[in-house]
């Protein structure tokens, strides 16, 4: 990826934060990589580190004020916008984050990101409480549904010599995650994805159904990951108590695999990829009774259960030469035979593996432990990691696949 960043212009937001001395070293970084590097830093921020330093590791002067001094000279927010190929806010305080949510316009870091058309990179560095607070909380999950990307802190010790999460991402990190979006961008800009999240409920009355423990958790990730790229998304989402938040990203809820598979078989036509991630049921009850089966007259009851369609298998045999179709599988035993398996019967390009014997793996987890195995034969393993950033190596997967 050392190409990917060359002349790119990059706004750098520096915060009020004991994180902010990292930002010479984001600076550096940058430069680097052949990055054009220009600083606003808001009045707190230059009680952390000078503008000196850092006009001095940028080649730029640095920006803090509307006004440079009173010959009626002013720094354009808008020019700034404009200029941009990304701006990146880091360390970004809880005031900050607060005041770009809710647009609050008091400093010219955030009159430039009201400005800026680019893509925001938002790396958040606070104390373990203030972070975990609902508000902090409440104002990312807004930020990232204005299609900001935010760079999660890690844990660790923190100014406060508390230990928990709140630490800013190390610049080195902060650079990658820059480096993947621009190599990724390019192949998923305007390519149009569906995506199945979420279980699938088979009714067996009005108030009963066959289902399972799936929390739609990785398929909103990917699809907010692929939205953020820039990519169409259509996401076929089954019932689940998640929120969209990436305009890109048009969803259709469904219940049953019959309506999962209607949906997905009217969309895919239309599209460059899809990604199956959803927990779709084999099975269906043959008869769904119209009222509430009543245990007091009918005693026992015997389900008599028939297939369902296979949504995978439809879509593979109708995939074009120039389409991407993504498959997952999740086993509890021969989990490479079953996948590899699945893959050539569907006629996936890559399937995602994971097992449930892994802990904090597949339903109701936050977090994800996958193998992706291509056509080829191919395996990549990676480690436990949060939803989020698997989805990030999916999607990466899947930007290589496009090329």
């Amino acid at each position: 990826m050392g190409e990917i960043l060359k002349n790119k212009h990059i706004i750098l937001g520096i915060t009020g934060s004991i994180a902010a001395y990292k930002a010479a070293y984001l600076i550096r970084a940058l430069v680097k990589k052949g990055a054009e590097v220009q600083v606003v830093i808001t009045p707190a921020g230059k009680e952390f580190i000078t503008p000196l330093t850092l006009s001095t590791l940028s080649s730029h002067p640095v920006i803090s004020e509307f006004f440079s001094n009173r010959d009626g000279t002013w720094n354009s927010h808008v020019d700034l916008g404009l200029w941009a190929d990304a701006m990146l806010i880091a360390p970004a305080t809880a005031s900050t984050i607060g005041k770009m949510a809710n647009g609050i316009a008091d400093n010219m870091l955030i009159t430039t990101y009201l400005s800026c058309k680019a893509p925001v990179f938002v790396a958040p560095a606070m104390d373990l409480d203030m972070f975990a607070h609902p508000s902090t909380q409440q104002n990312l999950d807004r930020l990232r549904s204005f299609g900001n990307h935010i760079i999660e802190p890690t844990s660790g010790e923190l100014a406060s010599h508390l230990v928990g999460k709140g630490r800013m991402e190390e610049p080195d990190q902060i650079v990658a995650v820059l480096e993947t979006y621009f190599s990724t961008q390019s192949q998923l800009e305007k390519k149009k994805i569906v995506i199945t999240a979420g279980p699938t409920y088979e009714k067996i009355d009005p108030v009963r159904f066959i289902g399972n423990y799936s929390s739609g958790k990785m398929g909103f990730a990917l699809a907010e990951t692929c939205a953020q790229q820039g990519a169409e998304v259509t996401l076929i989402a089954g019932p689940v108590a998640l929120k969209t938040n990436h305009p890109n990203i048009k969803r259709i809820d469904v219940e049953s695999a019959e309506e999962m598979y209607q949906a997905a078989i009217k969309a895919f036509p239309e599209s460059d990829a899809a990604i199956l991630c959803a927990a779709v049921a084999d099975y269906r009850p043959e008869v769904q009774a119209s009222d509430k089966i009543k245990r007091e007259t009918e005693g026992e009851m015997t389900l008599h259960l028939v297939p369902n369609k296979d949504i995978a298998a439809s879509l593979g045999a109708i995939k074009r030469d120039n389409q991407i179709l993504v498959g997952f599988a999740l086993e509890t035993n021969n989990e490479t035979v079953h996948a590899i398996g699945k893959l050539k019967r569907k006629k996936l390009d890559f399937i995602v593996l994971n097992s449930l014997r892994d802990a904090g793996a597949g339903f109701r987890c936050d977090t994800n432990k996958i193998t992706i195995i291509d056509k080829k034969g191919h395996e990549t393993v990676y480690p436990l990691k949060s939803k989020q950033k698997v989805a990030e190596d999916i999607v990466n997967q899947l930007a290589s696949s496009l090329k």
